[in-house]
């Protein structure tokens, strides 16, 4: 299994920025992607930044050229990153770490992040 847990979320004012933390334990060296997903009030999950394993991290054309996916392989766990920078509002939503591990899903609790204009 996977355990997931992130931190970070705020309000900002548009313009600015935030970066969220992901700590990812238990399964990681076997996990085959970790992503990181958005879920505005009143719509779907989506998902913003994916990391496959052994790939290239890809992020949406909403988010594209303006949030940032970095990680830091720590002695038990993995930290994910996600700096997002130039916030606008309709970036506001619940985000979530995630994990593909075993043809599983896992899921974080969600940070919240609100943008005001």
């Amino acid at each position: 299994q996977v355990q997931l847990v992130e931190s970070g979320g705020g309000l900002v004012q548009a313009g600015g920025s935030l970066r969220l933390t992901c700590v990812a334990s238990g399964m990681i060296l076997s996990t085959s992607q970790f992503g990181w997903y958005r879920q505005a009030p009143g719509k779907d999950r989506e998902l913003i930044a994916s990391l496959p394993k052994g790939g290239d991290t890809t992020y949406a054309d909403s988010v594209r050229g303006r949030f940032t996916l970095s990680r830091y392989y720590a002695r038990d766990n993995l930290e994910l990153y996600l700096r997002m920078s130039d916030l606008k509002p309709e970036d506001t939503g619940t985000y979530y770490c995630a994990a593909r591990y075993k043809n599983t899903d896992y899921w974080g609790q969600g940070t919240q992040v609100t943008v005001t204009s």
